[in-house]
């Protein structure tokens, strides 16, 4: 059996008396979609800061394809290929869409010999053009960020974190705030992504959910409350009664009886 991509053994995160995420050990198979879902407050999003390295685990272990990371810091993490997206959308609205994804690209690279400079700009340029045509971009190109729809300001953000090449994609609530339209758009891109990138995608959007993920881990307040496919969590009674009685979830009852 092939080694996880994402392993988590004990993991645990408190805040004071609070705990976020508690004791959770989790595997994460490569060459699939992973959706975690659970009501507010249940650890969806303190999880992806554990393994970003943006916030130390209060104890357990986090390994990535075999290799322990836990205590590392968020630019080691990224190094290793482990990339994600923020709820809070983080573009340079004054610069280009292309800008937006040049940047990126080049950021940390530094090169003294003008020749492996001007390689590294027509690598980039070509790259760029790869993303702006992944997220469907391409005809905004020219385009100030601050000009886009919250959709494409999204998807932008899904470029910046898809250009330096990662091989786990961390997306954290992508079509939150989307048209229909633009979310449609958007479960299309990130199906494509999920051909060459192994995707983790934190969701609300219960038709997002069970139209695109492969596995789907429920946490409950920051514990594993049930893990298996889409077929199988729509019928976990223990899933329908973590979100039944709460209005802004009803959602999810009504896209698990089709699933």
């Amino acid at each position: 059996m092939s080694e996880p991509v994402l392993r988590t053994e004990g993991l645990i995160k408190r805040f004071g008396g609070l705990t976020a995420v508690d004791n959770l050990s989790i595997n994460l198979a490569g060459g699939r979609v992973h959706a975690i879902i659970g009501p507010n407050g249940a650890g969806k999003t303190t999880f992806f800061n554990l393994v970003s390295g943006m916030l130390s685990p209060s104890g357990g272990r986090v390994f990535f394809r075999g290799r322990d990371i836990t205590g590392y810091r968020p630019h080691e993490i990224s190094r290793l290929g482990i990339k994600r997206t923020l709820q809070v959308k983080s573009v340079f609205p004054e610069l280009s869409v292309a800008d937006n994804l040049w940047i990126t690209r080049q950021a940390g690279r530094r090169f003294l010999h003008p020749f492996r400079r001007a390689a590294s700009d027509l690598e980039t340029k070509s790259h760029v053009e790869r993303i702006l045509e992944q997220i469907g971009l391409s005809a905004l190109a020219g385009r100030p960020a601050g000009t886009l729809s919250y959709g494409d300001v999204a998807m932008l953000e899904i470029g910046m974190a898809v250009i330096s090449e990662p091989s786990l994609l961390l997306l954290d609530e992508p079509t939150c705030g989307m048209s229909p339209a633009e979310t449609n758009r958007a479960v299309e891109k990130i199906r494509d992504l999920a051909r060459t990138i192994d995707i983790v995608i934190i969701e609300h959007d219960m038709d997002v959910v069970f139209g695109i993920a492969d596995d789907i881990t429920v946490l409950a307040q920051g514990a594993i409350l049930a893990s298996g496919r889409p077929a199988e969590i729509a019928e976990d009674e223990r899933v329908r009664e973590a979100y039944l009685g709460r209005p802004e979830d009803e959602d999810f009852v009504e896209e698990a009886a089709h699933a």
